[in-house]
């Protein structure tokens, strides 16, 4: 399509936008939203205590030591990049597996 071709068309009413969901939020391909978790809803606070360890906790709250990666990617805001390095008195969230 050249410029003359755009010039040539004449008059063209605008498109109209799409109609909104009548009833509740969408995502982009029509399903129906689901509403966020927080973190806080899907499991419960742990408090480390001195000894501790991610795999220590896992394997009393889980029964399994090899879940610790499951804590830890709950609460690398909390940990950091290391972890390996917990600290007395923080607070973990243990989520719910």
């Amino acid at each position: 399509m050249g410029l003359f071709d755009f010039l040539n068309k004449g008059e063209e009413k605008p498109v109209q936008p799409a109609e909104k969901p009548a009833a509740g939020a969408t995502d982009f391909f029509g399903n129906a939203a689901q509403p966020a978790t927080t973190t806080a809803a899907q499991g419960t606070s742990y408090t480390i205590v001195s000894g501790d360890s991610l795999s220590k906790i896992a394997k009393n709250h889980y029964g399994d030591a090899s879940k610790w990666h499951q804590i830890y990617d709950a609460n690398k805001a909390i940990i950091g990049a290391n972890p390996d390095h917990i600290e007395v008195g923080q607070v973990l969230t243990l989520p719910q597996l």
